[in-house]
């Protein structure tokens, strides 16, 4: 493929994992996983982790690479990413960027540079998080970068201190560094997979109820005494949050189950919001009967222009 790289993005539920590994097979294609919480190693029933068996058929990278109490960085991901991408176009084999964490897809195909951290002012804005909550950091975060407000969960306090840490370092706002048009890191193809809203709700339910018939609550109560209720970022992952609250005693079985649906819901409605507004994502109706061939059409299309330019 001549140095291209494909992503497969979208919302959750969409079906990414079944077109990029058809995809991987059809092109001699390796997976760069860019689902930020499908870094972390046993945390597989609730992330909808690719089965062991598929990746020894079609090699991942960036999966189980960090245990849950280690705090994420977009920009170490960044770097790992890159040289992944780096050793598979070394090796005659087509990256495959695939997952629904926007910025770390822009991280990996955009030429973007991430801020450093500021000890002194992490601590603070941490300590002002323990006695406001989330909810009152993010309302003060809407109010100096609405963009990243949009695209930031009011729950999620770890990405809310980082956004208010880049303002505070950097005099603009987080989304700033986020340009309009950003001078793309490979040559790529962007493959956005979508599905119509009712549909997908009902497969995210669908998936909720498997991964709880799958043993999800066990592999929480497993992450446990490896860290997990330490782990800034993989404590809040969706579903292992709501099983915390469950066996902790305040949501019921059934309320985590449900809170656990309602959350993923409005999280792909995020993601849906963040993808479409980069005019370089192609989208695809994940539901049509033809997608591998739609999705290989749209690879193809891209060759002749960038072997011409």
């Amino acid at each position: 493929m001549n140095g291209l790289v494909v992503a497969v993005v979208g919302p959750t539920a969409t079906g990414k994992s079944e077109l990029a590994l058809a995809l991987a097979r059809e092109l001699g294609g390796e997976v760069v996983n860019a689902d930020s919480m499908q870094l972390y190693r046993g945390m597989d029933i609730g992330t909808a982790k690719v089965p062991p068996e598929q990746r020894r058929e079609v090699p991942h990278h960036l999966l189980d690479i960090w245990e849950v109490t280690e705090t994420a960085s977009v920009a170490v991901y960044q770097r790992l990413a890159r040289a992944a991408v780096d050793d598979i176009l070394a090796r005659g084999r087509v990256p495959l960027v695939v997952g629904g964490s926007g910025l770390y897809v822009r991280a990996v195909l955009d030429d973007l540079d991430f801020p450093g951290t500021d000890p002194q002012i992490r601590r603070r804005l941490e300590a002002e998080l323990a006695t406001q909550g989330p909810e009152a950091m993010h309302a003060r975060l809407a109010q100096v970068d609405p963009a990243a407000a949009a695209a930031i969960l009011p729950s999620n306090g770890r990405r809310i201190v980082r956004a208010l840490e880049v303002i505070e370092l950097t005099g603009r706002p987080f989304t700033a560094r986020l340009p309009e048009t950003p001078q793309p890191a490979y040559p790529s193809v962007r493959i956005g997979l979508d599905r119509d809203r009712d549909v997908l709700d009902e497969r995210i339910a669908l998936r909720v109820e498997r991964m709880w018939r799958d043993g999800l609550v066990e592999e929480v109560r497993g992450l446990i005494p490896r860290g997990l209720r330490q782990g800034r970022t993989a404590r809040a992952a969706l579903g292992y949050q709501q099983v915390l609250a469950y066996l902790d005693g305040v949501l019921s079985e059934a309320g985590a189950k449900a809170e656990t649906v309602r959350a993923t819901r409005r999280f792909a409605r995020r993601q849906r919001s963040w993808f479409r507004r980069d005019p370089r994502v192609q989208w695809l109706d994940a539901g049509r009967p033809d997608l591998r061939e739609a999705a290989l059409a749209l690879i193809q299309a891209a060759r002749p222009e960038r072997d011409g330019g």
